[in-house]
């Protein structure tokens, strides 16, 4: 099947330079008109510039695309509204929103301030939240919402350094995980992304040949895949150097204790069934985990009348 976005509105933040960048030409080539959102800052997220923004705008309009940049700092919920009202005001609907925009400041846990902590947390976790949140309603009212987080390995698996940055990258994944639920009656689809791609976010932990490997290009394959409109649904789909593979949350069928035995010697005697994997399953709710444990105690209670 072709993949187009003609008559769609995007909004792409972090998107003047990398994978953001990568993200906005692509579907503006396929139709899309595009917010290239940036604010213009370090890597660090120190600064400001609407230069890289503007330079990609140039970039869509040139090849006969359209597109508006716009430099509201996600982490700041005012300026986020004020951007998706310009959007609203200049092409009337917003159909695709990519949370893009990161910045990192690693150290150990050990030597990390925990202003560092909490502004990457605020860029990842809140900047994903205060656009989404703006853009929310008006998917409401379409009926209709794509929306892709980016999430990481580093918060999936951990990345020595990166304890700030690892959590506010799983936060994202929970973050999803509720609104797909919310979302779903609307046609708002939500979707992760983990990526691995040179960018300067990575430029200087690895060799140049490896960078070579790694173009973004091959990532925005997979961003646009999850916000098409036949797009999936609470997707986390991993891209990177042409490899794409899909990561999922599962919960092993577990044991039940009954109440005068419940204790931790019980739980270790029993750690062999509850780590066993052979009935493991994905759960669709929170509520599945409830529903589970609870049809154990009846069952037990049960077969013991």
């Amino acid at each position: 099947m072709s993949i187009d976005f003609n008559g769609r509105v995007a909004i792409v933040t972090g998107a003047g330079n990398g994978l953001g960048r990568s993200h906005a030409l692509e579907l503006a080539k396929r139709g899309a008109k595009v917010v290239i959102n940036d604010l213009g800052g370090a890597r660090d997220g120190s600064g400001g510039s609407s230069a890289a923004a503007k330079a990609v705008v140039a970039e869509i309009i040139a090849a006969g695309g359209e597109a508006i940049a716009h430099g509201a700092n996600v982490a700041n919920f005012d300026e986020v509204q004020a951007m998706v009202a310009q959007t609203m005001e200049t092409w009337g609907r917003v159909d695709i929103l990519i949370n893009n925009a990161g910045i990192l400041r690693d150290k150990s846990f050990a030597k990390m301030d925990l202003a560092d902590f909490r502004l990457v947390m605020d860029v990842h976790v809140m900047g994903s939240v205060n656009c989404t949140k703006a853009v929310w309603d008006i998917m409401r009212e379409q009926n209709y919402g794509r929306i892709v987080m980016t999430t990481s390995s580093s918060g999936m698996y951990g990345n020595f350094g990166q304890t700030n940055y690892g959590a506010a990258k799983m936060a994202v994944i929970g973050f999803m995980n509720t609104l797909v639920l919310e979302g779903q009656k609307n046609d708002i689809r939500i979707n992760c992304l983990a990526p691995t791609a040179a960018t300067r976010m990575t430029e200087d932990i690895m060799p140049p040949e490896i960078c070579a490997m790694l173009q973004p290009e091959a990532v925005t394959a997979g961003a646009l895949t999850l916000c098409h409109e036949d797009a999936p649904n609470r997707m986390i789909l991993c891209a990177g150097a042409g490899g794409y593979a899909s990561t999922r949350l599962f919960e092993t069928d577990g044991v039940f204790i009954p109440e005068q035995e419940q204790s931790p010697e019980a739980v270790l005697a029993q750690w062999e069934g509850i780590c066993d994997i052979g009935n493991q399953a994905e759960l669709a709710s929170g509520l599945k985990q409830s529903e589970k444990f609870l049809t154990k105690a009846m069952a037990y209670v049960q077969a013991n009348k």
